[in-house]
């Protein structure tokens, strides 16, 4: 797996981007667009990540803080208001791998790249909304699917809101000491800035 790495989705990759979410969910009526898509990233550009392999970028996850049992929609672009208390829930909001890459477990592990970003923030929930009927496979992972949940129309309707509870990183004593302050490994929050998740 050394060939594929993860980094922060940059400017330049936009056009990759782009393609990649079109050819998963234009045909299903799913797809947002680039200005819906940039305005995720604008929100929390520290959560949104893309995996490059040597033939070029081959998946990307978009992620923002949301509410628990809250999604962006489809339909709009995020406003920016930003207004209020930081949330404490993580929503993965679109994971795309690219066709010639899928089964490879990459998926997962982009999901898990941002579930430990989240966790070392300080995030308490993850969050995610399952179409397609993919919640199936994201139960074995820890998230629980909330049918309760109401989602927007623009999700279509086999979707399904799913959240799993983020476990905090154990506190780590300081070496030689049996002083119990937090150290690299806290549990104490972080200041500072994780819906759709296509099959991997």
């Amino acid at each position: 797996m050394s060939e594929y790495r993860i980094r922060l989705l940059q400017e330049e990759d936009w056009d990759a981007v782009v393609a990649l979410e079109e050819r998963a969910y234009a045909a299903s009526g799913l797809s947002e667009g680039r200005e819906a898509l940039k305005s995720r990233h604008r929100a929390s550009p520290d959560t949104c990540f893309v995996l490059e392999h040597p033939g070029g970028l081959g998946g990307y996850l978009l992620a923002l803080p949301y509410p628990l049992f809250r999604c962006p929609d489809l339909s709009r672009s995020e406003d920016g208001a930003g207004a209020g208390e930081r949330p404490t829930n993580m929503h993965a909001h679109d994971l795309v791998i690219s066709e010639e890459l899928r089964g490879r477990g990459l998926s997962l592990r982009l999901l898990r790249h941002l579930e430990e970003t989240a966790r070392t923030a300080g995030y308490r929930t993850a969050s995610l909304v399952a179409v397609r009927g993919s919640h199936v496979l994201w139960t074995p992972l820890g998230y629980r699917a909330r049918p309760e949940i109401d989602l927007p129309e623009s999700y279509g309707t086999r979707a399904v809101y799913m959240a799993m509870p983020l476990e905090p990183v154990p506190v780590r004593p300081l070496p030689h000491s049996t002083d119990q302050r937090p150290g690299p490994y806290s549990t104490e929050p972080v200041p500072g800035p994780y819906s759709r998740a296509e099959v991997g």
